[in-house]
């Protein structure tokens, strides 16, 4: 073979491994914001539910300091995450400041009872737990009445089953256009040098041997286009980073590495998976076939 045709075959296939990861890792990018945007839902709908308030009331005839005993108490429940105590003063103090006037003038005493605001474990905060949460804290006499946001709660549970449920489709649907895509690549790249794998076959290489150096080179270009697709969604969590930096809440440390983990792994699987395939397929196919593909 002369030097100008190893080189035309050479930068052939450097344009095919160029093309091969370029192409993986657009396909590598849909995935990752697939489990990027589900894994985000799922941290939302949690800082959600812990953020939505059951209010408890306390009677009228509880004092404020035996209002903040039963509040120590309150604390000590395993489905309480934070409770914030609002002395009767306070409430009095916060309602003058936003009406601009003081009730207890007119009214002659101040009309407000000790209260508490308490934020539940995401784990307790759907419609079943709540009922016995209720129950549970009006089992203190000194509680008069507890209330929450039924309806906001429930919202919140149908959306996050809509979007999980929406986001496992997109991620199967994603999977299958993917595999087919890296395939027809990964096939044509293959393609090129079915006669090299047949002479090794002819001359007594085993499958693992003839394997070996493709599933090598596969391992490489699924690794580098991970790793392209995972600074391309970096550069979209900083741009949303820099946009808006409360974003940090539903956007953990654990997410961007259960991210950056799945798109490597996804590139990894994928690339393999797709070269064994194709070999083996010219692995099997008699030699009279070879000129017919």
């Amino acid at each position: 073979m002369s030097s100008n045709k190893r080189r035309r075959n050479s930068h052939g296939r450097g344009l095919q491994a160029v093309t091969l990861c370029i192409s993986t890792s657009l396909v590598l990018i849909l995935l990752g914001l697939v489990v990027f945007i589900g894994l985000t839902a799922h941290n939302l709908s949690e800082y959600m539910k812990e953020n939505l308030t059951v209010t408890v009331m306390f009677g009228e005839d509880v004092t404020n300091h035996e209002a903040a005993v039963v509040c120590r108490r309150m604390q000590t429940r395993p489905y309480v995450i934070n409770l914030e105590y609002i002395s009767s003063d306070q409430a009095l103090k916060e309602q003058t400041a936003a009406l601009g006037t003081d009730p207890s003038e007119f009214l002659g005493a101040n009309p407000f009872v000790p209260s508490a605001e308490i934020h539940l474990r995401a784990s307790c905060a759907n419609s079943d737990s709540l009922k016995w949460i209720a129950k549970d804290l009006k089992r203190y006499k000194q509680v008069s009445e507890v209330s929450y946001q039924k309806d906001l709660m429930e919202s919140v549970n149908r959306n996050l089953q809509k979007i999980m449920l929406v986001m496992v489709v997109i991620a199967v649907l994603l999977t299958l256009v993917s595999f087919s895509l890296i395939n027809n690549t990964v096939r044509l790249s293959i393609y090129a040098r079915r006669f090299t794998i047949n002479t090794m076959k002819l001359v007594g290489a085993s499958w693992g041997f003839i394997r070996r150096p493709f599933l090598g080179v596969a391992v490489l270009e699924g690794l580098i286009a991970g790793i392209i697709a995972d600074l391309v969604l970096a550069g979209g969590v900083y741009a949303l980073y820099t946009y808006e930096q409360d974003i940090t809440a539903v956007v953990t440390w654990e997410v961007l590495a259960i991210t950056g983990a799945s798109v490597l792994l996804f590139g990894l699987l994928i690339s393999v998976v797709c070269v064994y395939v194709s070999v083996t397929r010219f692995l099997r196919m008699p030699t009279k076939r070879l000129y017919r593909v």
